[in-house]
């Protein structure tokens, strides 16, 4: 039986965002006298702090997909009454940050952080290991000093002096402007990590903590000296050693389509530094940027850069065209066409014992330095035991080997920035073992530019790229700060020191004849995995023809009765299930004769029914859990549940027999699995 949908889903979210006020209320009223309490009590007031963190960022993401349509019944002052309560929700998330960070600073909580400190310790490996004990000496000690800096009293920030590292433009009343090397007092160390700052001529406002650095004026002048050599390259063969940090990685101005994810990092920043502070993380490491934009919606996502896109008129396809010679749809050439090898991750540090890593992994995307111009493509990485620093990645997957594993990845961009790039953002996604709490974290970042100054592309080589700290909006920001890329003495030493540095390995190749016509199908802007590249053509070669040949007029906006286009976009965000796909067509492929490879049209039938016998009945069968990115328990269930399916499915020698079966259970129909709305799918003209 399906569940009710509530009457007043606003009128029901304020009642509960009142509950959660009395709960937050309490649980502050209680903790005032956590100084007197036992260390077990003052961990249970922390522990329900994180539950109803928690409990209030659902409330505030279900008032985000609530629209005034969803009132059984008009609703005066609707938008007032939703800010209102988004505001509540807002305040109650800052006391419980708040709350949290200053409960975990108490003692019981740094025992535990040097317990896992040293833990830690012993698994470093042993021609590092006197050099990094003393960097981790050096490390807890700038942690403790930091935390002694988030505990100063407003009366005593003012006298704190920090210098900007890049330009800010107050882009709110409130905000202050200021330009890079700017001299700034901190009046108040606010919780959401916005400060309240006066400059030199005494004008007050909120400014990001990221772009902040602490004053001092003779380290002011070392950097100076240092960031002059900090820009070398060292180059061997094909081999290129780049270094972005210098070059690439320049803070830029805060963009409108990205701020409100740069926003949400930020606001997360006060969990991270309790991570440092115990010793669970390297300094470097920071809330994942790629992931935040992830979670904001589906335009940064492969399913919607996927789908044709309009031209500026609103009255055609841009990018989708006919060729009526050929029979199909218009290849389209790109300014960037090629494909990337990812190799490997070296001297990646390890985080702490205190929590759990469930994933690890690149995210990238093209970007122009300042903002996302992609969709943001994930490649897991493999990791051993046996080298703890090391990340690998499969060069091409075949077989039954996952997509998500795949470090081919075909790249296309018909941006015209000089500035175009590809961005790479190393993550983690962890649980905390004593609060159960899961978050992401930036390992580290580069950004590699494609042309040159002259605006030629560069070349098609192997690169060795040095990852930078922090977030892609931050400068000078390292790693792991216990292993300086500034290293004093002999050369030996510095040649030792840049060996012991995060890098990344990967390969850029140019395209031969077969794949350039290949990934000419496929849409001007899209980074996706080589393996399913093929795939994604028959979905593109399948639109062209509803759309374009088969649609009785081309005015027609009506809905279209296609479930191959309406449901294929949902295999981007399983990649198991497209999995699947992959493994029944290149079983169906094989038994096809040579001269039936070479027909299109049988090609595009036999596809169609390849995917009605496989995906169709996977998206809607119940015994498939819910996709949840990097749950071990959850990813088993689905693919045990997706062999046993196609298992019975080769016995069978279809679905149907499974599809008929009383023992079958499926989801309840839907109208949208079976229509297809273009108008409701397709992109707007960027520009």
């Amino acid at each position: 039986m399906l569940a009710r949908r509530p009457r007043d889903p606003l009128q029901a979210l304020r009642r509960r965002g009142q509950e959660l006020k009395l709960q937050v209320d309490s649980l502050v009223t209680e903790s005032q006298l956590t100084g007197a309490l036992e260390p077990s009590k003052r961990r249970d007031i922390y522990q329900r702090c994180i539950q109803l963190k928690q409990a209030v960022d659902e409330n505030k993401n279900a008032l985000q997909k609530l629209n005034k349509a969803d009132e059984a019944a008009p609703v005066g002052n609707y938008e007032q009454r939703k800010e209102e309560e988004h505001s509540l929700l807002e305040k109650l998330a800052c006391q419980l940050q708040e709350l949290a960070v200053g409960i975990s600073k108490k003692d019981t909580l740094k025992v535990e952080a040097h317990s896992d400190k040293e833990e830690d310790d012993t698994t470093e490996e042993d021609e590092e290991e006197e050099t990094e004990e003393t960097g981790g000496e050096e490390e807890e000690s700038e942690g403790d000093e930091e935390g002694k800096q988030e505990q100063a009293s407003p009366e005593e920030a003012e006298t704190v002096t920090y210098i900007a590292l890049g330009d800010f433009a107050a882009q709110q009343a409130g905000d202050l402007t200021f330009k890079k090397g700017d001299i700034l007092r901190i009046v108040e160390k606010k919780p959401d990590g916005w400060w309240l700052a006066k400059d030199a001529e005494g004008v007050e406002g909120l400014i990001p903590r990221t772009y902040l650095e602490p004053y001092n004026k003779e380290d002011k002048l070392e950097s100076s000296e240092d960031s002059e050599e900090g820009g070398e390259e060292d180059g061997e063969e094909d081999v290129e050693v780049v270094d972005e940090t210098a070059d690439g990685a320049q803070v830029k101005q805060r963009t409108d389509s990205h701020w409100s994810a740069v926003r949400k990092a930020i606001s997360e920043i006060n969990t991270v530094d309790v991570l440092a502070t115990m010793g669970a993380i390297p300094a470097g490491f920071r809330p994942s940027t790629l992931s935040q934009l992830l979670d904001e919606g589906n335009q940064f996502r492969a399913s919607y850069f996927l789908q044709p896109e309009l031209t500026t008129s609103q009255l055609a396809f841009r990018d989708l065209m006919w060729d009526a010679k050929a029979g199909t749809i218009m290849s389209r050439p790109s300014r960037v066409s090629l494909i990337l090898t990812l190799w490997s991750c070296k001297m990646i540090p390890l985080p702490g014992t205190s929590i759990q890593v469930l994933s690890r992994h690149i995210r990238l995307c093209l970007s122009d330095g300042s903002k996302v111009l992609s969709n943001i493509h994930t490649v897991r990485a493999v990791w051993q035991p046996k080298k703890p620093k090391t990340w690998t990645f499969s060069p091409q997957v075949t077989g039954i080997l996952p997509c998500l594993l795949d470090g081919d990845c075909f790249i296309r961009s018909n941006s015209s920035t000089p500035d175009l790039g590809i961005l790479f953002e190393l993550g983690i996604s962890y649980i905390r073992n004593s609060t159960g709490e899961r978050g992401e974290l930036s390992c580290g970042w580069v950004f590699l530019k494609l042309f040159d100054a002259s605006g030629v592309p560069i070349p098609a080589k192997t690169y060795e790229l040095f990852l930078n700290g922090g977030t892609p909006y931050e400068k000078g920001v390292e790693v792991d700060p216990s292993v300086s890329r500034r290293a004093q003495g002999s050369v030996f030493r510095q040649m030792i020191s840049v060996r012991r540095q995060p890098q990344l390995l990967v390969k850029l190749r140019s395209l031969n004849r077969r794949s350039r016509a290949m990934l000419s199908l496929l849409p001007e802007t899209l980074v996706g995995s080589m393996c399913s590249a093929h795939l994604l053509i028959f979905y593109r070669q399948i639109l062209g023809d509803v759309l374009l040949r088969d649609r009785t007029s081309l005015q027609s906006a009506d809905l279209i009765s296609h479930p191959v286009l309406a449901t294929f976009p949902l295999l981007l965000e399983q990649p198991d299930v497209m999995d699947a796909l992959r493994s029944s067509w290149a079983e169906k492929e094989s038994t096809l004769k040579r001269a039936e490879k070479r027909d299109k049209e049988l090609l595009k039938a036999e596809f169609l029914l390849v995917y009605h016998d496989c995906v169709l009945p996977l998206l809607h069968s119940t015994l498939l859990p819910p996709f949840r990115w990097a749950e071990e328990e959850t990813e088993a269930a689905r693919w045990k549940a997706i062999a046993d399916f196609l298992k019975q499915s080769r016995e069978n020698e279809g679905s149907l027999k499974a599809l008929l079966s009383p023992d079958g259970v499926h989801k309840p129909f839907d109208l949208s699995e079976q229509t297809y709305d273009f108008l409701g799918e397709i992109r707007k003209n960027s520009g």
